[in-house]
């Protein structure tokens, strides 16, 4: 009996998971797709958008005409529970979907109690919706500068993007002639700077101290925030950040709806998975990128979060679709690639500049791990930008 597989998200992970399935079986299984968005976001070009160098247009497509050309049904809803007993997914539209096998490839949700007067008086740039309203904050900012506060909360795990928009906006001051009239400041909860959430990598925490040093940044390491108010970042050792624009990134929670499911997810509402990306209690169930749970292999001053974004999300998707058409043949889901073990593969981009990061795992114990900086990081990520927006949109996902 033909076989149907339910993936739950149409991002990175959902479509890569989706896509690399149907092909690894030739076509023979039935594929639905279910997510509320209807259009592919490249997140990492996000960064760009508040100083109007993106559109929604430039970093987005309707997921539909792929996935049918590809012969996989798009549900255009959001999933609201999981059955695992009955294999079933109930969606807000009434409709309830039957499963052989499940992947959770659902992304991720802001903390936004994370800290008292986030969700009020900060910024973010993790969604684009909330990039946009950053970029009319940074539109009004332009009009009556000031001080500038760029941070990481504890729990955050997103370093990259902090870092690539603290840069980036240390370029836009230059170029609109303020650079020397706004003290720009970052906060993070890292313990060093180029900790990133993997632990850092060698030379990293030298190069981007000069970063930091060049753009006369200045730094609060291992900071915990304690509340945003509407004109200021207060630290929880008392210390007062004012800020014309503010901008913070949070740590990232599952989908509530997942809490329905007893057992199925953490507290944050992650699916703790094996190496397989197979549910840790289920057999049928997967769960990748940012949606996987991932344990945290240090303690640091103040809490830190781990990236799953990107890269990772992919490689994880690629192992999940391995194995459920493993078991679609009847065989056992023997492919294996722990989060630790993925290649760190980054391209952090700095306004007309960047750093290349490389490393053989994402987590530590590593062989090899190196920085590259320069002004062909920036070249790269346009590059880039444009390489996998192309390769997403016509399902090219057996490329790299």
């Amino acid at each position: 009996m033909r076989k149907s597989v339910v993936v739950l998200g149409s991002n990175f992970g959902g479509m890569t998971a989706a896509l690399k399935v149907k092909h690894e079986l030739h076509g023979d299984v039935d594929v639905t797709v279910v997510s509320p968005a209807d259009r592919f976001l490249f997140t990492p070009s996000l960064i760009w958008m508040p100083f109007g160098k993106r559109t929604a247009g430039d970093i987005t497509f309707p997921v539909q005409p792929t996935l049918e050309h590809h012969g996989i049904e798009f549900v255009h809803a959001a999933a609201t529970a999981v059955d695992a007993v009955a294999h079933t997914v109930s969606l807000d539209d009434g409709r309830v979907l039957t499963y052989d096998y499940l992947v959770i490839a659902t992304g991720y949700r802001n903390h936004e109690d994370v800290v008292p007067g986030f969700a009020e008086n900060a910024h973010t740039i993790t969604t684009l919706d909330t990039a946009r309203e950053t970029a009319i904050a940074w539109r009004a900012f332009l009009r009556e500068p000031g001080d500038v506060v760029v941070a990481a909360t504890q729990g955050a795990g997103c370093f990259g993007a902090a870092y690539e928009f603290l840069f980036n906006t240390a370029y836009q001051l230059k170029k609109a002639g303020l650079r020397d009239r706004v003290r720009l400041t970052y906060v993070t909860a890292e313990p060093f700077p180029g900790h990133f959430g993997i632990g850092g990598l060698p030379h990293g925490e030298q190069l981007l101290g000069m970063f930091l040093k060049k753009e006369g940044i200045d730094v609060r390491l291992s900071a915990a925030i304690d509340h945003v108010a509407d004109d200021a970042l207060m630290l929880a050792d008392g210390e007062e950040l004012p800020f014309s624009f503010g901008v913070v990134i949070p740590p990232f929670l599952g989908q509530e709806f997942l809490h329905l499911s007893a057992g199925l997810v953490d507290d944050k509402g992650f699916v703790p998975v094996r190496g397989t990306y197979q549910s840790e209690k289920l057999d049928d169930v997967y769960a990748v990128g940012v949606a996987a749970a991932v344990s945290v292999p240090w303690t640091t001053p103040v809490p830190v979060g781990i990236p799953k974004t990107g890269f990772p999300t992919e490689e994880q998707a690629a192992v999940a679709a391995h194995n459920i058409a493993a078991q679609v043949r009847g065989a056992m889901p023997t492919r294996e690639k722990p989060f630790g073990d993925i290649p760190a593969v980054c391209v952090m981009d700095a306004g007309n500049n960047g750093v290349v990061i490389l490393a053989d795992k994402m987590l530590p114990p590593r062989k090899h791990g190196l920085l590259i900086p320069g002004p062909q990081s920036h070249l790269m990520k346009l590059g880039f930008e444009k390489y996998f927006l192309w390769k997403m949109r016509n399902g090219y996902v057996q490329l790299p």
